[in-house]
């Protein structure tokens, strides 16, 4: 009986041995296998923010070209705006400028007509002037004529 007793311990041992060596092995590979994860996360992981920061500088290049085709748009919107304006300014100013010439004209005109109206008068005031003079001397000398026969009538009566 010892020594089935050893045999039966030995036997055990021998299995618990092989247990033991299959645990490690199993505990080795599951630690391989942690590891393994743990790079093919931190792989997977700087890959993702790689990936991120790609997709950000995609997407300010995408922003800084579309912004780009608007400023072009609108730098042409703005330009020929800009030229409808100067023309049509320029239509309002030659409009403007005739109807100053019309004006001027219409001034000059009127400045002729009021001279010819002023000489008109003057020479009709001047002609009145005269009338007005030859009047008064045909006055005058009939006042004379009668102070004078009136001078002589008192004498006569004196």
């Amino acid at each position: 009986p010892p020594a089935m007793a050893r045999s039966h311990l030995t036997a055990p041992t021998s299995a618990e041995a092989e247990l033991l060596l299959l645990q490690r092995q199993a505990l080795a590979e599951e630690e391989q296998a942690k590891i393994k994860r743990a790079l093919l996360t931190r792989f997977l992981q700087e890959k993702l923010s790689r990936e991120e920061q790609s997709s950000l500088w995609g997407l300010h290049k995408v922003r800084t070209l579309w912004r780009s085709a608007q400023r072009k748009a609108k730098d042409q919107e703005l330009r020929q705006d800009i030229e409808i304006l100067s023309q049509t300014f320029s239509r309002v100013m030659d409009c403007k400028d005739g109807t100053i010439e019309a004006l001027v004209t219409e001034l000059k005109e009127a400045e002729e007509q009021q001279n010819r109206a002023l000489s008109s008068h003057l020479d009709l005031t001047d002609q009145l002037l005269h009338l007005q003079r030859c009047r008064l001397g045909y006055l005058e000398q009939g006042f004379s004529a009668q102070v004078g026969a009136l001078k002589a009538e008192f004498e006569a009566e004196r």
